[in-house]
C-alpha cells in the first residue's frame, strides 16, 4: 500500500514542508547531546535525531505531534519516511543542504 501522507504534500503546489528549524537535532543542542543522522518532519521543519541516535528526537516528535513525514536531512539522501504508514518513499524534495 502507497503513503497516503506524499501524496497529500505532492498537492502542495511545489510546497514540501517548512523550514528546518536549524542545522543540527534542536532537542539534543538544548540538551548538550549528540545524533548520528538528522531528520526534518515535513509538517513543521523541527530537526530531529534518528532512531540510530541516543535521544530518537525524530520519533519522539512524531509521538508528541502526530506528523507524518519525515525527510532525511543528511546531504545527498532524498527519502522521505511515513510514520503512520511505515513506509520509506523515494520523493522529489530539494536536497539537503550540506550542514555539516
Amino acid at each position: 500500500m502507497a503513503c497516503t501522507h506524499v501524496a497529500e504534500l505532492e498537492d502542495h503546489n511545489g510546497i514540501v514542508g517548512a523550514e528546518a528549524s536549524g542545522d543540527g537535532c534542536v532537542d539534543c543542542l538544548a540538551m548538550g547531546g549528540s545524533w548520528l543522522h538528522l531528520r526534518r518532519c515535513l509538517a513543521c521543519g523541527h530537526i530531529g535525531c534518528c532512531d540510530s541516535s541516543p535521544n530518537k528526537h525524530a520519533s519522539a516528535h512524531f509521538a508528541a505531534t502526530s506528523h507524518p513525514l519525515i525527510q532525511s536531512y543528511e546531504p545527498g539522501e532524498e527519502w522521505v519516511w511515513c510514520f503512520v504508514d511505515q513506509e520509506a518513499a523515494e520523493f522529489d524534495l530539494p536536497p539537503s543542504p550540506a550542514h555539516h
